[in-house]
């Protein structure tokens, strides 16, 4: 294990999404252009917004990725060095990550000192793999998801110690292996591994018989039929110790194109569970507040992925397709009044003076607050916020702290977290 803390790496999909997880904790983010990248269907960042993004972050001591992940096609490098040349010499982000060989290369020869990640895409799953790609100019390694915890610990002890290992740790895990799918492109038009996976893995599927194609039948799972690709979600906030001490350097969330809110509740639970780690490993213990706010953000029921277990061993497949206890939020906290008594509040979704709203915050725990009173812009009082996107002040009994997100949702106690103090 290196002696250098290990670094939670959280998804940044947006400019809010980077400023959220910054301000929850992230040693280094992971984002995007409008082109090259895997997810086009985050917000990603115009060549502006990258700039001041990776200012912010990089004022803030957090460190920026890019990825560059395509399995690039011919037309992908007609702008390709324009590419590189702006993320490294203009952006100035920290490293790129890649899984073509061709973008390795011309990145090598436009931005030499550019720092280097190897993509999951690549699907490098052993210690051979991993020296490969050293040789080629790499530095990081994110590993496939299919690599087990034992793989890893000997990978570690066969690979240079300067080669720093990735692993995800948290989100939604894929069908194919190491995200190498055709489905999209087959079902949808949609290139999955240029960037834009529509999830078909996502959706249910029922067979039919040749003679009879009017006729769908269910592989019965349940009542509503079966989702043979679908996947869990991984979660390993319980493992944060077997993690660091397996010898990897850094713990990557998923979910560019979740929410903010999931954003910030990710990294939270794991840059506590992490400080805490290294405060006292040998008493490290789970705190019951983190596996509580995971469960309150969209997810499909968590699974510790193929950690311990082979894919010929256990699929992962979820095939109840449940999305589990959601939060509603409701608002994000913008800043305070200019006395400092009242809380901004960037409203989400519409709520009501005598609410009862839970509070997720940098840093700590608090109880549910009550809205007692609600203002307009103008400080005009008012009883509800209508307007999407409305600028509203509410007192509390507390004033709030900035990039707070009040929820609420279903379940009477959400909010109340356990050994709350």
């Amino acid at each position: 294990m290196s002696d250098k803390k290990i670094e939670v790496l959280s998804p940044a999909g947006d400019m809010e999404k980077l400023r959220t997880v910054v301000r929850y904790g992230a040693d280094a983010v992971y984002m995007s252009g409008k082109s090259f990248g895997l997810r086009t269907f985050s917000g990603n960042f115009t060549h502006e917004e990258m700039v001041e993004g990776i200012r912010f972050a990089h004022e803030h001591n957090v460190k920026c990725y890019v990825t560059m992940n395509i399995l690039a096609v011919e037309e992908d490098l007609k702008y390709l060095d324009e590419e590189i040349d702006f993320v490294a010499h203009v952006a100035k982000a920290d490293a790129v990550l890649v899984s073509d060989p061709g973008i390795l290369s011309r990145i090598k020869k436009v931005a030499p000192d550019l720092e280097i990640h190897i993509s999951t895409q690549a699907s490098v799953t052993n210690s051979a793999a991993c020296s490969f790609w050293q040789e080629q100019g790499a530095s990081r390694i994110v590993l496939a998801r299919e690599v087990s915890l034992k793989q890893i610990r000997d990978i570690r002890k066969q690979i240079s110690p300067d080669l720093q290992l990735e692993c995800f740790v948290h989100g939604a895990m894929c069908v194919a292996y190491s995200g190498r799918c055709l489905l999209s492109n087959y079902l949808t038009g949609r290139r999955s591994n240029g960037g834009a996976c529509a999830q078909p893995c996502r959706w249910g599927y029922s067979v039919v018989e040749e003679k009879r194609p009017d006729i769908a039948m269910p592989v019965e799972e349940d009542a509503r039929g079966t989702y043979i690709f679908g996947s869990k979600d991984l979660c390993m906030i319980e493992h944060v110790p077997e993690m660091i001490e397996s010898g990897i350097d850094s713990l990557k969330i998923e979910g560019r194109i979740k929410g903010a809110y999931y954003a910030a509740c990710a990294t939270k639970v794991y840059r506590e569970a992490v400080d805490r780690y290294y405060s006292d490993p040998e008493h490290f213990e789970v705190d019951p507040k983190w596996t509580y706010l995971l469960d309150k953000v969209v997810h499909r029921d968590y699974d510790t992925g193929f950690f311990y277990q082979s894919p010929s061993e256990d699929a992962k497949i979820d095939s109840s397709k449940s999305y589990n206890k959601p939060a509603f939020v409701v608002g994000v906290v913008s800043g305070t009044n200019e006395d400092k008594t009242l809380t901004r509040v960037a409203q989400k979704n519409k709520f009501y003076k005598g609410d009862v709203l839970n509070v997720l915050m940098p840093e700590g725990y608090m109880d549910p607050v009550t809205v007692q009173a609600m203002y307009d812009k103008d400080m005009n009082e008012i009883d509800s916020c209508p307007h999407p996107e409305m600028t509203v002040y509410i007192r509390t009994d507390k004033v709030l702290p900035e990039l707070s997100f009040l929820s609420r949702d279903g379940d009477k106690d959400f909010g109340i977290l356990p050994d709350n103090k």
